[in-house]
């Protein structure tokens, strides 16, 4: 079973860049491409450890900063297909708030 958990506002993800949040006891990394599109995956590369949001936004794929590793935001796959990343469901409407989708139990309760 899933549910949303409201991660914040789309005018906290400046266009062409992502943001790291923490989201339901986990840390998530959150980009808006220069489209508008919005991608929510694993904060951290599985590879080294690189802080996924601080990479190079190109179209609908990411680079992480430590290694130059890309990922596809819309599928987590890496070109190689050895290394992939966690992606969410995201949604938003007009009142600009950013929902991701995440499994029961990733969720932490408090």
């Amino acid at each position: 079973m899933t549910r949303q958990v409201l991660v914040g506002e789309v005018e906290q993800l400046p266009k062409g860049e992502g943001r790291t949040f923490a989201v339901a006891g986990r840390r998530l990394a959150l980009f808006r491409t220069r489209s508008g599109d919005i991608f929510a995956t694993q904060a951290e590369c599985p590879h080294k450890g690189g802080p996924l949001a601080d990479g190079l936004i190109g179209g609908t794929t990411v680079m992480c900063p430590l290694h130059d590793r890309l990922y596809d935001l819309r599928t987590g796959q890496g070109p190689e297909s050895e290394c992939a990343i966690e992606v969410y469901a995201v949604s938003f409407g007009g009142d600009g708030k950013i929902w991701v989708q995440l499994a029961d139990e990733t969720l932490e309760y408090k």
